[in-house]
């Protein structure tokens, strides 16, 4: 079997349905973590298996559980559809080795994927990918003999090698260790949710349940096809939200992605939050509101502005490679109170150092409601601290003569200014970034998960974004 498409990136493997996601692959992605397991003696931990709301992705699942169990390795099967984040906490909650979980997170319907995370409930590193990969290599080519006995679902259960588990319990418990939920469910306000027909359908409301909130939810019931959105919390997928809010006289709306670990949020008056005003939020909510001090981790496309608090709180901050496998270790190293991305995904101290959009989402809410400020108020108050930025990107389908071609391109540019603008550095962290003397930044990385190169950019207006952005595309040819 052919195991050329079988490549984690910044965010496990990710494939088309039926093309080269199939469930041969996947029982072979699963027979390569069950040997990462015993190569490392974590075997005898067991592992967690989730899976979302996309196409047949419990039979994935049911698959990946027989081939673990195959192992005489102990799964925790989960009993329905279940967020990443709550999946992650659960390696913790039940001290499993880690966890298998099906997702393709926001990619379009025809994707799906396979998650791997670590006992820490974290997003496997390079070392840990790198050995599975090199697993699923060996069986591919007969250097390494899976089990001879195949057992069947039903056949594992009875064996007690297999069992359902709700994570849930487990999970919100933990959420109110981090928050007063208490006092969140005493407010009287309309909150407008858009679960995207993802795996974070009713989170909300089962979570703060039993109060004056008022919780509408849309896009809830399950949907593999995602009709009309591809879920991801990002502005042209929200407009049906944003008109909610406002015809609803909604205090905020919340979207959550396909497997809820990436949030999305709309202001009182229908305005998209971009995903670095939420980070930049969220920062500044634990430093004002919650008082914590330490370390702030970002990746390289995300917001100038979290250094810009780091500089007025007096707290470090610190920049990685895209990819929350790149963040999560730092946040541990640093005991970082927020790790953030440019995808809306943001991990906290005392959790799991994992994207966690539920939690982002009651944070955001009890900001709120801590302050007496709406959405659009905390926006301008954060301006006040930091001046205003605004950001753009720009996603371009490529092919690999033409990636080659880009490469080639940038490792011999040199250039002095763009738009006119003196370029003051250039790093190379993670793609090709410039940094301006305006304090205006511009970046060109291919992506990790798709056939994509994306070019972002931040300034102080609007305009400057997308002068930037247009420059770089006459640069690149594209």
């Amino acid at each position: 079997m052919s195991t050329n498409k079988i490549k984690f990136g910044t965010d496990g493997w990710r494939g088309i349905i039926a093309d080269d996601f199939t469930f041969a692959n996947v029982r072979l992605c699963a027979q390569g973590v069950a040997e990462y397991l015993k190569q490392n003696d974590l075997a005898k931990d067991g592992l967690v298996i989730g899976y979302d709301t996309r196409f047949a992705s419990e039979h994935f699942a049911a698959s990946a559980a027989e081939v673990i169990a195959s192992n005489d390795i102990k799964v925790h099967l989960c009993s329905k559809a279940t967020p990443t984040p709550v999946v992650s906490y659960t390696i913790v909650d039940t001290h499993a080795a880690g966890a298998i979980i099906i997702t393709a997170s926001h990619n379009p319907a025809v994707w799906n994927g396979f998650k791997y995370k670590n006992q820490l409930g974290a997003s496997a590193s390079s070392e840990i990918i790198e050995q599975i990969e090199q697993n699923i290599h060996k069986l591919s080519t007969g250097n390494l003999k899976s089990p001879a006995k195949q057992l069947l679902l039903d056949e594992a259960i009875a064996l007690g090698l297999i069992d359902y588990i709700d994570p849930n319990p487990g999970y919100f418990l933990q959420l109110s260790k981090l928050i007063d939920i208490e006092e969140l469910r005493k407010h009287r306000m309309t909150i407008m949710v858009d679960s995207m027909f993802g795996a974070g359908a009713g989170y909300f409301k089962d979570i703060l349940k039993g109060g004056l909130l008022q919780i509408n939810e849309i896009n809830a019931e399950r949907n593999p096809s995602f009709p009309d959105i591809n879920p991801e919390p990002i502005t042209k997928n929200l407009s049906r939200l944003s008109e909610l809010v406002v015809k609803n006289k909604a205090a905020v709306g919340l979207a959550t992605d396909g497997d809820s670990d990436r949030i999305g949020i709309i202001d009182e008056n229908g305005n998209f939050l971009n995903q670095h005003q939420v980070f930049a939020l969220l920062s500044l909510y634990l430093l004002e509101v919650k008082g914590q001090r330490g370390a702030i981790i970002k990746t390289v496309t995300s917001t100038d502005m979290v250094s810009r608090l780091g500089t007025i709180f007096n707290i470090p901050v610190y920049e990685t490679a895209v990819g929350f496998k790149y963040v999560a270790p730092m946040m541990l190293q640093e005991d970082a109170i927020i790790g953030g991305e440019e995808s809306g995904g943001y991990g906290f101290r005392n959790h799991i150092p994992e994207r966690d959009a539920l939690l982002a989402g009651l944070y955001f809410l009890d900001f709120m409601i801590k302050t007496h400020k709406t959405p659009s108020q905390l926006l301008d108050d954060l301006y006040c601290k930091v001046g205003p930025h605004y950001y753009d990107r720009i996603d371009v389908h490529i092919s690999d003569e033409k990636r080659q071609a880009i490469m080639s391109q940038l490792k011999s540019i040199q250039l002095s200014t763009v738009a006119g603008i003196k370029i003051t550095r250039t790093t190379a962290t993670d793609g090709f970034r410039l940094h301006l003397i305006d304090e205006s930044w511009l970046l060109i990385r291919f992506s990790g998960t798709e056939p994509l190169l994306r070019i972002y950019a931040e300034s102080e207006s609007l305009e400057k974004v997308g002068i930037l952005l247009n420059e770089c595309k006459k640069l690149l040819n594209l």
